[in-house]
């Protein structure tokens, strides 16, 4: 609960200017059935433990470009995961994010955001991703790790985004 209050007032508060706007979202991972929900849940604890911290920055300009970045501190050092962004919020369940979030249904060049990264030998990894397009509104939702990049990758953890959309 405390996690997700703290991702929603960040959003908040950075709201939107005349240069566009950023959200800005951080949280630690807990396990799904944890005593204190969080918006950052870890599905699997070999590759994402409990108290391990994710940030997620969107920052969409004026006329519509994205950039979304990630850090993570604290999971599986010197370990190459996937990422990207989801349709719905995390849940109970790994599958619970849906499928992932496409600019345009259907199989495109650069449709989708993707996030995947590499971590150093402390467990720290990041990227960014940028598009000409900006997210949809209720259409993106969350950031999901993966074991590995790839489409048969397994999901291993989850991050609900209060993210920004375009207006058109």
């Amino acid at each position: 609960m405390l996690a997700t209050l703290s991702a929603v007032t960040a959003a908040v508060l950075l709201g939107g200017t005349t240069s566009g706007y950023t959200v800005d979202a951080q949280g630690r991972f807990a396990p799904p059935a944890a005593f204190i929900p969080s918006a950052a849940v870890t599905y699997d604890q070999s590759h994402v433990p409990a108290a391990a911290s994710v940030r997620v920055r969107q920052h969409t300009s004026a006329g519509g470009a994205t950039t979304i970045d990630l850090r993570i501190t604290g999971v599986r050092p010197r370990h190459s995961f996937g990422a990207s962004v989801y349709r719905r919020p995390c849940g109970t369940l790994p599958a619970d994010a849906g499928p992932r979030y496409e600019n345009r249904p259907g199989p495109a060049d650069d449709n989708e955001v993707r996030l995947d990264f590499t971590t150093d030998a402390r467990g720290t990894g990041s990227a960014s991703d940028r598009h000409t397009w900006g997210l949809r509104r209720d259409e993106a939702a969350s950031v999901v790790i993966q074991d590995r990049p790839g489409e048969d990758a397994t999901r291993v953890a989850c991050f609900t985004v209060p993210f920004g959309w375009v207006t058109e």
